[in-house]
């Protein structure tokens, strides 16, 4: 008799449970042409993708093989960094002090002998706003420079950018609708990280999955990426960390 998968699971897309110690969420992603672990530095759990939700018992199956690997990237998890006078962020890869401006003046960047810094009128919330709007603006300028010196690189068409706050990708790229939306908190990382970003999202609009022939289109615009990866994983969960209360 030929062995049929059952029909149900007793998994559901969005359900949340501890797994051999570990906070996991259970997720559906149609587009996901494997199962896979991802790790979610804001909540601080590990993120089970399935290509559906049948799929869902495979999935756990293959997170309990790797618990320890996820407990590991979990350990990582940084400490949360507050946007307040006083607390020093990475600004292109560089050192900068926040510090308390007059009034409610709107934050800018500048330098002192000591080195660049964020100053900002406001308080509470306020200041966070006004902080946040000058990371933010940063670094759509960066990303969409750096995005059009990959198009070009390509000889591919203009596309619409975006900055958001995603809680676990830095980047996406939509090449139907030629749009490429990135997190600003990669505005904190070194410049050359900024740039793999955005070399690897141009990508996407050749081969839009991660196949060798994707990674050799990423490797002619900026070399071997693999520096540039491991310094997103290593980092990421820094990064994920500021802003929050």
């Amino acid at each position: 008799m030929m062995f049929q998968r059952p029909a149900t699971t007793l998994y559901r897309n969005g359900q949340r449970l501890p797994l051999d110690g570990n906070p996991v969420r259970l997720s559906v992603n149609p587009r996901a042409r494997r199962i896979s672990i991802r790790i979610d530095a804001r909540q601080g759990e590990a993120v089970l993708v399935a290509p559906s939700e049948r799929r869902l018992d495979q999935a756990v199956a293959f997170a309990r093989t790797k618990s320890a690997w996820i407990a590991e990237r979990l350990s990582h998890r940084a400490e949360r960094s507050p946007l307040e006078p006083g607390q020093i962020l990475d600004l292109f890869g560089r050192p900068t002090r926040l510090v308390a401006g007059p009034g409610s003046t709107a934050a800018r960047l500048t330098h002192d002998v000591q080195g660049p810094l964020i100053v900002s009128g406001g308080t509470g919330e306020a200041y966070v706003r006004r902080v946040l709007t000058l990371l933010k603006r940063e670094a759509r300028q960066v990303l969409v420079a750096r995005t059009q010196v990959h198009l070009d690189a390509l000889g591919q068409r203009p596309v619409k950018v975006s900055i958001g706050d995603p809680k676990s990708r830095w980047g996406s790229c939509s090449p139907h609708n030629r749009t490429i939306r990135y997190s600003w908190r990669v505005v904190m990382a070194p410049p050359e990280v900024i740039d793999y970003l955005a070399a690897h999202e141009v990508a996407h609009l050749v081969h839009a999955d991660h196949s060798p022939a994707y990674w050799a289109v990423v490797h002619r615009l900026v070399g071997d990426h693999r520096p540039y990866r491991a310094w997103l994983r290593e980092h990421g969960p820094a990064l994920h960390g500021v802003g929050a209360a």
